[in-house]
């Protein structure tokens, strides 16, 4: 199975419109963020994690022509701004099947309500298959299973995945003890780390580190990165050995 980080950056992106600041005006590449999403491949099987507002560029650069379908976090929109450019992918295959929780299935809704239109359908229009994601309750994706991994970005409920020995876990602040022991036996996690700073809603380096260790998988990579996480280089030298700066078009095979 093979992980392609699409995106790596936060809400904003880096760099972010209009900033002053160093890293936003960064030369190296690794430090050039689109909002955070990635894509599982596996032999003939293709899902996309989160389908934000640089989901077009993405597809892209990153060359992928087929999706079987999207798993969404949590409604936010820099995890689901992209809805409607999935029609490329519709115009091929038909309707794309979106896993996600009730709530942000209903967000969808209101916010596409064209896409979930049955009556007076716009010609054209993208189109999805809703499958509710329930706590405790694996679920399939072409020839595997996923886990759920129930989480907390501040007050907001958000999903994170485990597919085999790898999870993918986004917008974290904190996670209850039942949750962590779904994660046991990782060869790969991947968790946000927004900055070095505390944040009231997502890890900082700090906290992405003691999760790490407490979960101990063989690798782990940092996503979910804004500008003052600082230059990915520099952040590098500092982390364990096996603990690594996600960034833009990685693509690791797990």
């Amino acid at each position: 199975m093979k992980v392609y980080f699409l995106g790596t950056g936060t809400s904003q992106g880096i760099p972010v419109i209009g900033s002053q600041h160093s890293v936003c005006h960064s030369e190296d590449p690794k430090d050039k963020r689109l909002r955070v999403s990635i894509w599982i491949h596996w032999d003939e099987h293709s899902y996309i994690v989160d389908c934000g507002p640089d989901f077009r560029q993405q597809m892209l650069r990153s060359k992928c022509l087929k999706i079987d379908g999207i798993l969404y976090t949590h409604e936010h929109a820099d995890h689901t701004a992209g809805l409607d450019d999935i029609r490329p992918f519709n115009f091929k295959q038909g309707a794309l099947p979106i896993f996600a929780h009730e709530r942000v299935i209903k967000n969808l809704q209101r916010r596409f309500e064209y896409v979930f239109e049955t009556e007076s359908r716009y010609p054209g229009a993208p189109s999805v298959r809703p499958i509710e994601i329930k706590l405790d309750e694996p679920f399939a994706v072409g020839d595997k299973v996923v886990i759920p991994i129930n989480v907390m970005h501040g007050n907001l409920q958000v999903f994170g995945f485990r597919i085999d020995d790898f999870a993918y876990l986004t917008d974290v602040k904190t996670i209850e003890e039942s949750e962590v022991a779904k994660l046991k036996g990782l060869k790969v996690l991947v968790v946000n780390a927004l900055r070095i700073e505390p944040h009231h809603s997502h890890f900082n380096l700090d906290e992405a580190l003691a999760f790490i260790a407490k979960v101990q998988p063989e690798k782990a990579y940092l996503t979910h990165i804004s500008h003052l996480f600082g230059f990915h280089e520099e952040i590098q030298k500092k982390l364990p050995a096996n603990v690594f700066v996600a960034y833009d078009n990685l693509e690791i095979t797990v």
